[in-house]
């Protein structure tokens, strides 16, 4: 077994492509692209929240008042396009407020004054405007309304019977869990990513070459050349992992974090329990990849079945995502998800339930003896050599 795994080591590691491929784009892709996106999203909302309000105006001379104070507050007023909808279809204004002719007769009269804003929810970058215009005649609308109770003698409270108000009891370090939740799904897509290549080349690819044949009739049993290519498979897996993790807590650690309000719970400490937890699945990973490799006749075909078992981690990530559930005693017995579940709460700052870390490793490394035992069990057909072509 040693015998194998350190050829299949050096075979790999030969392969300058492999090695640029699987031990260091695969790593740095995932921290990447995530510190780039959330860096990004900060920066836009934080500039569009702190930005001036540029807001186009139909029919301004109806609500001087209103027009009036939006100004006071920082409004930037603009006249209006002549067509506010078409503007707003062709995007050359996100947002344009339009007060009807008929806004100063309800407002002497004490009715409700018509306003209109007019925009497109379905852009998704209107959705902070619309926010800011909304906030802003809400405020409007508040005060005159107890404007209006005071010069009537009434007290303005006695329009809230119940005066509501929400104790959050969220940290810093737990809202940075909602910015991490996409991390599980990152390290599990690592952790498969790592094994691909090596699992498609030690199986389908030294077929194709011939090479798996004479290597077959050494007088040893055959599960034990599987277990040392299954060893190699799992420690690029690891090794894909390892570097991974280290990439995301200096990517992390390079975010504005103060400015976004958030404290991102991603440090040594919690890289290395996430190590743990995700280790099994690295052998779950390469087992798995290693029985769908078997069952290929070439290595194009072979490759072909990988673009499909991507997909295995992605769904317990994006179920949470789609439905993010309290976590329960269940999950941390369904392998992936409950790596997905311990992550989550590790991010989150709360205090580690070992037991759920115990259930996580047991679950997670039975399944995986499991499809190691069934992959070693493969390359004892003859098929495993010698194919219809």
């Amino acid at each position: 077994m040693i015998a194998v795994f350190i050829k299949e080591l050096l075979d790999n590691f030969r392969d300058r492509r492999v090695v640029l491929n699987t031990l260091i784009l695969g790593p740095l892709m995932g921290p990447v692209i995530f510190g780039l996106m959330i860096s990004f999203m900060a920066r836009e909302t934080t500039e569009r929240m702190e930005a001036a309000l540029e807001l186009p105006v139909v029919g301004a001379e109806h609500a001087p008042n209103l027009v009036g104070w939006l100004e006071r507050q920082g409004v930037i007023i603009e006249d209006a396009p002549d067509d506010p909808e078409a503007a707003v279809r062709a995007e050359d204004e996100e947002v344009v407020l339009r007060i009807p002719a008929g806004f100063a007769e309800a407002w002497n009269e004490g009715r409700p004054a018509p306003v209109e804003i007019i925009a497109d929810r379905s852009l998704r970058y209107t959705g902070t405007t619309i926010s800011r215009v909304n906030s802003y005649l809400n405020t409007y609308s508040a005060q005159i309304s107890q404007l209006r109770l005071q010069l009537r003698g009434v007290h303005p409270e006695i329009t809230r019977p119940i005066d509501s108000q929400v104790v959050d009891l969220s940290t810093p370090t737990s809202r940075g869990g909602q910015i991490l939740a996409f991390l599980p799904y990152f390290i599990l897509i690592t952790v498969f990513m790592g094994s691909m290549h090596m699992a498609v080349d030690t199986t389908a690819g030294e077929r194709e070459r011939k090479s798996l044949e004479p290597l077959l009739i050494n007088p040893l049993p055959r599960w034990k050349i599987m277990a040392g290519k299954l060893m190699a498979t799992t420690f690029f897996a690891l090794a894909t992992l390892a570097l991974g993790l280290i990439a995301f807590v200096y990517a992390m650690g390079m975010l504005p974090t103060a400015d976004m309000g958030v404290s991102l719970n991603l440090d040594a400490r919690v890289a290395a329990m996430a190590f743990l937890l995700v280790a099994p699945a690295a052998l779950l990973a390469a087992a798995m990849l290693t029985i769908l490799a078997s069952f290929a006749k070439s290595f194009r075909e072979a490759q072909s079945y990988m673009g499909l078992v991507i997909f295995v981690p992605m769904i317990p990530s994006f179920w949470l995502l789609i439905d993010p559930t309290k976590a329960e005693t269940w999950m941390a017995w369904v392998p992936l998800l409950n790596q997905n579940v311990m992550i989550l709460e590790l991010v989150r700052g709360e205090p580690t339930n070992w037991a759920w870390v115990g259930a996580t490793l047991a679950s997670t490394t039975l399944l995986a003896l499991a499809l190691a035992w069934v992959a070693g069990g493969l390359y004892n057909r003859p098929k495993l050599i010698f194919t219809s072509d």
